[in-house]
């Protein structure tokens, strides 16, 4: 019984690697076609939420089939409960990818109006909080976990530089507005994705210590 539950185990902690891996195609799929305003690569981009989504299907089953059937204690059902709660925050990720390509989408008519070098910087630190906390959960790895919380400041301090850039845009030429606005809403997906990585990383920890 216990060599069959372990071998389930091991295909949730497979499958949630490979949603990992699908996130981190949408960002960095999304990243490019922004950088380049290219909508081509936009559109594969948002095709992504729905690979996504149905992993996050797969994995439910996964965890609901676990605990039905297994009745799961202790360091086990902390596990299965953090994946649970992990997938919701991938899925959110996967969706903000998709709509930053989505605006990518409509600003490409037109240069953009501020060179993108912090959202730049938003995009590849958010990217790293990522694949760091999923890679903490991989290796139970709380150090790195906490490290990914703690880095969450950075983004936050990229969004406010960006903000600020953006409002002064505004301000001189009310005629940018438009574009001005879609830049801060794809600087607010990066703030957010941010935040759902730092969920997961807690979610990481209270698999390890049952503390949250």
């Amino acid at each position: 019984m216990r060599s069959r539950f372990d071998k389930e185990l091991s295909e949730l902690n497979n499958e949630l690697v490979n949603m990992g891996t699908l996130i981190e195609q949408a960002i960095q799929k999304a990243v490019e076609a922004l950088v380049n305003q290219n909508v081509e690569e936009a559109r594969k981009a948002v095709d992504y939420d729905t690979e996504i989504d149905k992993k996050e299907k797969d994995i439910e089953n996964i965890c609901y089939k676990l605990l039905l059937h297994q009745q799961p204690v202790a360091g086990d059902l902390r596990l299965i409960t953090a994946a649970l709660k992990m997938i919701s925050d991938m899925e959110r990720i996967g969706d903000q990818a998709a709509d930053i390509s989505e605006l990518t989408i409509v600003m490409a008519q037109k240069p953009y109006i501020k060179n993108l070098e912090h959202i730049r910087s938003m995009a590849k630190e958010t990217m790293l909080m990522v694949i760091d906390s999923l890679q903490a959960f991989i290796d139970k790895d709380i150090d790195k976990a906490h490290a990914v919380i703690d880095h969450d400041d950075i983004v936050d301090d990229l969004f406010c530089t960006v903000k600020g850039e953006i409002i002064d845009i505004i301000h001189k030429n009310p005629e940018d507005g438009d574009q001005a606005t879609d830049l801060l809403m794809v600087a607010k997906y990066f703030e957010r994705i941010g935040d759902h990585a730092t969920n997961i990383a807690e979610w990481v920890i209270f698999s390890i210590t049952g503390q949250r």
